[in-house]
């Protein structure tokens, strides 16, 4: 996908974005709860959206997972309780590949519409789609009803007898009956699945626990795992087949590009064999989640994947720095660590799986997310996201239900989120019921983000580090300030962050070495722009002393020198 600036995804539930109920129940049903629709992403939302800096927008739980919503009367076949979660239900538990979340549509018969009708409305806004592809695990009650009549259903034609055959679509623990002793049941029958099939989590038993997957069943990409992860993959397994056919299926709705969840948990064979198919019929990307560095390369390189997630390194260092945990300067460790593939790499602060910026189990504060989303979206050109309600502030501390109080938006639960409510307005998109600190925040992410994407010495320039040359600077402190460099052409940009929770002045000392790895002249008056102020000046960098800047409490300075 050719992107002429940096890629800034915003993450978003229409599950919960346009519900304005306020009075929510505790376990609550869609009736009581209310749920967000399709038809909430107006023109005026987008376009307030976009305002942000985005260029994608990520739009989570959209293809249709299983639910403890009955929609029997339109021919969708309904999901046991026992393997759903929450009264929503998992958005990674998927029940039909081929069709949309039915809560999310006005008209339930025209769901499928309603959501092409969103992807115009999101493309007329200037903004690219991301869907979630869901490639490792489905419900346990997977049923196209969907279809077209020519696709064969997940499983339809397994040898169940078997544990593995290249040939099946699911593991199975042959002989066996699934146990699922725990969780509420609204039906007078109990779940029976016989033989049973193996958890999404790679539980190959029939008696997964509470903290497993259990409402998912693992998809068969032909690895016998349980006789040493042995490859069948010549044939073709029939589930790369049918994937691919999704993928298609998808990219032909005009989705521009999918985020792979579990990626890791799939052979990079697969990836490798599927990716460069689907490209040549459509222009879209690939964002995987993987988790082990030591596989980043593989699925780059063999995988054919565009970006990956930068969770282990940049997100886990920033959250730990930001939480006054760590010093600043382990930062320097992570682009390091990334050599060559930095551009690969998506940064965030926030995403569904990760614990809120404000709340308890974070930061307790949202100031700290802007020296964060700074370091995030400015070190390199690779791809940034935010999380929808963490430009307001939103701490994810309600007790929804199935999730609990665990500092996380709910993706399980029916729920509206008052930050958002209070920014939606009643539909005016205008922040008018936000507190002033909410209203400043969100105001600071439209600046990082907007410079981020459009300022050529972050979308296209060179990365320098100046860590090295103020660790022992008596007037820079390492543990809680960063900062680097980043050049184009005639530009140089000083970038200095605060993680600090009280004003600081540093000088930052500039080695000779960056004169000469950056190609411009020590002592030379350019002209300085505050691009988060708009304020001009003349100055100048030097070897000779230190530049002083005054850094309020978590906060950062983007300094533009222009020779």
């Amino acid at each position: 996908m050719k992107q002429t600036n940096k890629i800034v995804i915003y993450q978003v539930f229409p599950r919960w974005f346009g519900n304005l109920k306020s009075s929510l129940v505790k376990n609550g049903s869609k009736a009581e709860n209310g749920v967000g629709k399709f038809s909430d992403f107006t023109p005026l939302a987008l376009s307030k959206i976009k305002e942000l800096g985005t260029t994608h927008v990520w739009y989570t739980g959209v293809i249709e997972h299983a639910t403890k919503t009955d929609y029997t009367a339109y021919q969708i076949q309904r999901d046991h309780s026992a393997v759903v979660k929450g009264n929503a239900g998992s958005p990674y538990a998927i029940k039909d590949y081929y069709d949309v979340d039915p809560d999310l549509a006005g008209q339930v018969p025209d769901r499928m519409g309603e959501f092409e009708a969103l992807v115009k409305r999101t493309h007329d806004a200037g903004l690219k789609v991301i869907l979630d592809f869901v490639p490792n695990h489905v419900a346990r009650q997977y049923h196209s009803d969907a279809k077209m009549a020519y696709v064969e259903d997940l499983g339809q034609k397994d040898n169940t007898s078997k544990a593995f055959d290249p040939n099946n679509n699911f593991y199975y623990v042959p002989g066996q009956t699934l146990s699922l002793p725990f969780g509420a049941q609204q039906e007078d029958f109990e779940y029976s699945e016989f033989p049973a099939k193996v958890t999404g989590n790679d539980r190959f038993d029939a008696c997964p626990g509470r903290n497993d997957w259990y409402e998912t069943v693992k998809l068969n990409y032909g690895v016998d795992y349980l006789n040493g992860r042995t490859p069948h993959f010549d044939p073709v397994p029939n589930t790369w087949v049918k994937m691919l056919d999704i993928l298609l299926f998808w990219a032909g709705k005009g989705v521009d590009g999918f985020r792979c969840d579990m990626a890791g948990m799939v052979p990079v064979e697969f990836w490798n064999w599927v990716i460069p198919k689907v490209k040549q019929a459509h222009d879209v990307c690939f964002i995987a989640e993987v988790y082990n560095p030591a596989e980043y390369r593989n699925y780059i390189q063999n995988g054919h994947f565009d970006y990956l997630y930068d969770k282990v390194g940049l997100y886990d260092t920033v959250r730990a720095v930001m939480c006054n945990q760590a010093p600043a300067s382990n930062i320097s460790t992570c682009w390091k660590s990334l050599e060559g593939i930095q551009q690969n790499m998506l940064n965030f602060l926030e995403n569904h799986d990760e614990q809120r910026v404000a709340s308890y189990f974070f930061a307790g504060d949202p100031r700290p997310g802007i020296p964060g989303m700074i370091v995030s979206a400015m070190m390199n050109t690779n791809p940034v996201m935010i999380y929808s309600g963490q430009e307001l502030g939103e701490p994810g501390m309600d007790d929804e239900g199935f999730s609990g109080r665990d500092g996380r938006t709910t993706i399980f639960d029916y729920w509206s989120v008052a930050s958002l409510r209070n920014w939606i307005n009643e539909g005016a998109f205008d922040g008018g019921k936000l507190t002033a600190e909410q209203r400043q925040l969100r105001e600071a992410y439209a600046k990082i983000l907007n410079i981020a994407k459009s300022e050529p010495a972050i979308t296209e320039g060179v990365f320098y580090d100046l860590m090295y040359a103020n660790m022992s600077n008596p007037y820079f402190n390492p543990h809680r300030q960063f900062v680097f460099m980043r050049k184009y052409k005639n530009e140089v940009l000083l970038v200095v962050v605060n993680f600090d929770k009280a004003e600081q002045t540093v000088r930052v000392q500039i080695p000779n070495g960056a004169f000469k790895a950056l190609d411009f002249e020590d002592n030379k008056a350019a002209v300085l722009t505050d691009l988060m102020t708009g304020e001009s000046t003349v100055s100048t960098l030097t070897a000779a002393w230190p530049y002083q800047v005054v850094l309020p409490a978590y906060s950062g300075r983007l300094l533009k020198f222009t020779y």
